[in-house]
């Protein structure tokens, strides 16, 4: 069994009949059961011009979702009016497949046909269900979406019945919208239902119900059963290939290749595919855990160089970068949203003001912190609170990423406190005190004051004020000269609110200042 991974159903109601169509009963004789089946919108839509094919492949998770819908708007704004989406994959995320066939369901500006050319299991089968219709290879396979995950013992266990209970009605409500028997798509979830293949007596058609349907219709005697859908035994998961999917109503039609799905089509010409493009291979690049630790180790440094100079300077350039690199590419890779960057820049707030407002480090700075980790590691999943082995697991991944990142930030952080100023290329970076001026023989202080460069000047700053320091400087903060409250910074001494305080240095916009009471 192809297990479907993830066993948290969305919040809100994902399906709901939209559109329903009628049945045209139809007697079929075939040579292998000998008996007469109901043929499901079996005929192609007439009309259709423009089709695209988009291939769907591989496990589905967020990432996989989001492509699928850039390829769809892409196919749009090409006035496609077919889109074939050729899929061949094991399942998935459970939350992304019910959230891509809500998206098909609800697609009204082209006609849209899952091809399965070899399997559509588990998380697949329900993203096949949303299309208008389903083509297949004759011996592709359909089916088997019921939903597990991993235990304790990392041996996978069905979900509990809450869950399927929710998924199944998601499903029948699914294939309902699309003409499908709900019953037999329920059977794909549900391993022991047992489905009938019976006849209407009234009506004289045929159709799929399991035993509970029947005996809860308002007339259970109109119903005879004619025999079992031995897929839907019991204890199985439905799994039909092609040609028993065209048998039970499943799928409409069977075809080798995509060449017989554009002449089903009537297309005049063979479909454009949307390949994958430099912006899709980008986001998968920076979504890899290498990277994404990359991105936060630079990002982090670049933050530690920000704040330990005043001003928005190279490191703070950087930084913006990095992460605004990193939230991106998680937006696009359907893991993150406002609510992670809405995070980040209150975090970012709260370590701002524990360092330029409140002196030592205390609640701000640890919120900041906190704030800062969570939104980092909520920008790399789907969920808030993890329910399965494997949504722990992924926790664990990003939690692992963020510990190695920081580690490596802390010994950067060492080594830009005491090498910074060697390194040739990030030397400029680093902020050095002016170096001392020797006296001349028999000049005094005062005399030295007299030769300070009246040059060395910053919003009427200048060399040798004395002014008192209006916040906490650790290093850096603000501090009062006169009338003019300017950002300095010390030479890495902790310097108390309302110590006085003198210039020892300006160099651009970057101010040292000395307590004066302090070490000199």
């Amino acid at each position: 069994m192809t297990p479907t991974d993830g066993s948290r159903v969305p919040r809100e109601v994902a399906f709901r009949p939209t559109v329903r169509r009628r049945c045209r009963p139809l007697l079929v004789g075939l040579a292998l059961l000998g008996a007469a089946l109901v043929c499901h919108a079996a005929e192609p839509p007439q009309k259709l011009s423009r089709g695209f094919l988009i291939r769907f492949e591989g496990p589905i998770t967020a990432m996989l979702e989001q492509y699928l819908y850039r390829k769809l708007e892409t196919a749009r704004q090409r006035n496609a009016d077919l889109v074939v989406l050729q899929i061949d994959s094991p399942g998935g995320e459970l939350e992304a497949s019910l959230k891509i066939a809500d998206h098909l369901l609800k697609l009204d500006w082209a006609h849209t046909v899952a091809y399965v050319p070899r399997e559509a299991l588990s998380g697949a089968a329900i993203v096949a269900l949303g299309a208008d219709e389903i083509v297949m290879s004759p011996r592709a396979r359909l089916g088997d979406a019921g939903p597990i995950f991993l235990g304790e013992d990392f041996l996978f266990r069905h979900a509990p019945e809450k869950i399927r209970s929710n998924l199944a009605q998601q499903v029948r409500d699914l294939a309902e919208a699309r003409g499908r028997p709900p019953a037999l798509a329920e059977a794909m979830v549900n391993m022991d239902l047992v489905v009938h293949r019976v006849r209407d007596r009234d009506a004289d058609q045929i159709t799929y119900l399991s035993d509970k349907e029947i005996e809860s219709s308002p007339n259970p005697q109109q119903w005879e059963r004619i025999q079992p859908v031995f897929e839907s035994r019991e204890g199985h998961f439905l799994e039909v290939n092609g040609l028993r999917a065209v048998e039970l109503g499943l799928a409409e039609a069977t075809a080798q290749s995509v060449v017989e799905v554009e002449a089903r089509y009537g297309l005049a010409g063979p479909m454009p595919v949307l390949e994958r493009t430099g912006l899709d291979n980008a986001v998968t690049i920076l979504n890899l855990p290498l990277v994404t630790g990359l991105l936060f180790v630079v990002g982090l440094v670049a933050l530690l160089i920000e704040f330990s100079s005043p001003g928005i300077g190279l490191g703070g350039l950087a930084a913006i970068l990095c992460f605004a690199i990193f939230f991106w590419s998680r937006f696009l890779g359907g893991t993150a949203g406002w609510l992670e960057v809405t995070l980040f820049l209150v975090a970012l707030a709260f370590l701002g003001l524990e360092l330029f407002v409140i002196p030592g480090f205390g609640i701000a700075g640890v919120t900041g912190i906190v704030l800062l980790s969570i939104s980092l590691v909520l920008a790399g999943q789907t969920f808030l609170i993890p329910r399965t082995e494997r949504e722990l697991a992924a926790i664990g991944q990003s939690l692992l990423i963020l510990l190695s990142s920081g580690a490596t930030v802390a010994v950067a952080a060492i080594g830009l406190t005491y090498w910074l100023g060697e390194v040739p290329i990030l030397g400029r970076l680093a902020l050095r005190p002016p170096e001392p001026v020797q006296p001349a023989a028999g000049m005094s202080p005062a005399g030295m004051a007299e030769r300070a460069e009246p040059e060395a000047h910053y919003s009427g700053v200048r060399v040798g004020d004395v002014g008192v320091s209006d916040s906490t400087l650790c290093p850096a903060g603000k501090a009062r000269f006169g009338d003019v409250w300017i950002d300095v910074l010390t030479e890495g001494v902790y310097v108390e609110k309302g110590r006085p305080i003198k210039v020892l240095g300006i160099t651009g916009n970057r101010i040292v200042v000395r307590e004066v009471n302090g070490p000199s």
